[in-house]
């Protein structure tokens, strides 16, 4: 059954409070904070062949150092974003980011495996809620009909971020020492932090003071309220289509994850270029996927723009795409086909986070939005962006990096699967969540 994206999409009656030029100024700082977190967060990956070196690690322990971040994340998100609906989202991302900047400049002290192990434990503390807080305040400051424009170029900024901070990172390692890569990444962390705390506060946010959280606002659909655990468990997870778009998007990107970690590993071991040029040829490459991010979120939009099952299709397509190139890419012989055809893949890799965030978008009340984008989040880490560098780097202990980058895109056609079993039931709980929403406004 075919619904007309009219049908689709979630009325959300609200006028923004705030002046357009403000609301700008507000997408700018959470932007460039994302950005901050990511490049803390990615800047290892470029001096991992460093600390390989220096310190004597494995590539278990290496993949582990990446890998303790995404887990706080996954682990994380969900309750710290129900703590900022009731403590001010503001004041927690300002916490947030002086907690991920502070931890990420002890990284620049430690001395031992062990310490720096215990930053990083700290760089995911800090980070854990930040997306999915950041996109709630993002989307309170502007109307309805900039949503997805919004969201798709707020997510792609951590694609972005993370290319900056392999890139950077790789440079600043080779002229200064590994250290004030991370000390550089710090620094940006803590300047736009105080500069946020300055111009953004809950008030400007607010002005009237009208409460807008579920926790507050004790918004209900169908009578089951979401202020209660059991309510708001319900409603994210009301349908066995959104249940299918978290899992999917998850096991999508396991492929990201790992890519994103080892790729300067890759081009350093296998095609012999020392660590800045590795780590700016792995940031082309994963710029090629932020760009994919953001134009195959276009290209759904124009493809599922009469009907709504295409969010599914289209999604099917993008894993299957980027699981056979990156399947393809690493059977063939090192040199620029090699290259390409990765290239090809890394566009289409993380290309299902444009359609996954309308299906969950459509499949959620908008009251609870931001925990539903914590929840997706959750997912994308604990199923993709923690195990892949960990395990990727497990198998490449026992079978080299280039055996362990073969079999890892199969969590590409795993990722396709669920999303055919979610297309299946789409129709059907959009009609049932229409209905509901249909019956609260009578």
């Amino acid at each position: 059954m075919a619904i007309h994206v009219a049908d689709a999409g979630i009325d959300i009656r609200y006028t923004p409070k705030v002046s357009r030029t403000f609301a700008w100024i507000v997408f700018a700082l959470t932007f460039g904070l994302l950005l901050s977190d990511y490049m803390s967060r990615q800047v290892l990956n470029a001096v991992f062949p460093v600390l390989k070196a220096e310190w004597g690690l494995s590539d278990t322990q290496l993949g582990s150092l990446n890998s303790i971040v995404s887990l706080l994340v996954g682990l994380l998100t969900f309750p710290l974003s129900l703590l900022a609906d009731r403590w001010g989202r503001v004041r927690s991302i300002v916490l947030m980011a002086a907690l991920w900047s502070l931890a990420t400049a002890a990284c620049a002290v430690a001395e031992t495996y062990g310490q720096m192990f215990a930053a990083r434990f700290f760089v995911g503390v800090g980070e854990a809620a930040y997306g999915s807080v950041g996109i709630a305040v993002i989307i309170a400051v502007f109307p309805p009909h900039l949503r997805s424009t919004l969201s798709g170029a707020f997510l792609a900024g951590g694609a972005f971020g993370s290319v900056l901070g392999m890139a950077l990172g790789g440079i600043i390692a080779a002229q200064f020492g590994w250290r004030w890569a991370f000390g550089a990444m710090a620094l940006f962390g803590m300047a736009l932090t105080i500069l946020y705390a300055l111009v953004v506060t809950e008030k400007r946010l607010n002005p009237d003071g009208i409460a807008t959280s579920p926790a507050r606002a004790g918004n209900s659909v169908g009578g089951k309220s979401f202020r209660s655990l059991r309510g708001l468990l319900t409603g994210l997870f009301s349908s066995v289509s959104v249940c299918c778009a978290y899992v999917g998007s998850g096991l999508q990107l396991f492929m990201m994850g790992s890519m994103m970690a080892w790729l300067p590993s890759f081009v350093n071991r296998y095609y012999e270029l020392p660590t800045d040029k590795a780590g700016l040829v792995a940031a082309v490459f994963v710029l090629a996927g932020a760009i994919g991010m953001t134009g195959c979120g276009i290209i759904t939009d124009r493809l599922s723009r009469n009907f709504a099952t295409r969010k599914w299709s289209v999604a099917i397509a993008y894993s299957l795409l980027s699981s056979v190139c990156l399947i393809v890419g690493f059977h063939l012989p090192t040199g620029m086909a090699q290259l390409a055809v990765l290239a090809v893949g890394m566009f289409f890799v993380a290309g299902t986070t444009g359609p996954v965030g309308a299906m969950v978008a459509n499949l959620t009340h908008p009251s609870i939005h931001a925990t539903a984008f914590a929840t997706w989040s959750l997912a994308n880490n604990l199923l993709g962006m923690a195990p892949g560098p960990f395990l990727t780097g497990s198998l490449a202990d026992r079978i080299g990096l280039i055996g362990a980058l073969q079999w890892m895109p199969l969590a590409g056609l795993a990722a396709a699967a669920v999303f055919a079993l979610g297309r299946r039931s789409y129709a059907g709980d959009l009609q049932r969540i229409h209905a509901l929403q249909a019956a609260e406004k009578n």
